[in-house]
């Protein structure tokens, strides 16, 4: 959902950092964008990314180590290796998805996880 109002425009670059941490500070350290919806929804969305990527991450470490390191050094454990590096970078992915939403001044959940952002309260 595009908004087009006062609360998009004097939130946006909050909204746009809420997804690399520096807008989740800045929205609780300044009582202006505590009160903007639009930085609100953002911030929730940036806080569930950053939630899931740290429980992603450590997933993902605890599967190669006991999955693919014996498997490191043969043939087919270097073509299965390259395949999972690549799922290192589904929360950038994901972090560019809610930059480009943000910036485009839309309330668009974040693909699998951001429905999980409707349970916070603050």
């Amino acid at each position: 959902m595009v908004k087009e109002s006062k609360d998009v425009e004097e939130g946006k670059l909050a909204a746009i950092l809420s997804y690399l941490l520096v807008g989740i500070i800045w929205y609780f350290a300044d009582e202006k964008m505590k009160n903007n919806s639009f930085v609100k929804f953002h911030v929730k969305q940036g806080i569930v990314l950053i939630i899931a990527s740290i429980v992603y991450s450590i997933v993902l470490g605890i599967l190669f180590s006991l999955i693919l390191f014996p498997l490191m050094f043969t043939g087919a454990g270097l073509g299965i290796i390259a395949i999972f590096r690549l799922l290192y970078y589904v929360p950038l992915v994901l972090s560019i998805l809610g930059i480009i939403n943000a910036a485009n001044g839309k309330e668009k959940e974040l693909p699998i996880i951001g429905h999980f952002a409707k349970k916070f309260s603050f």
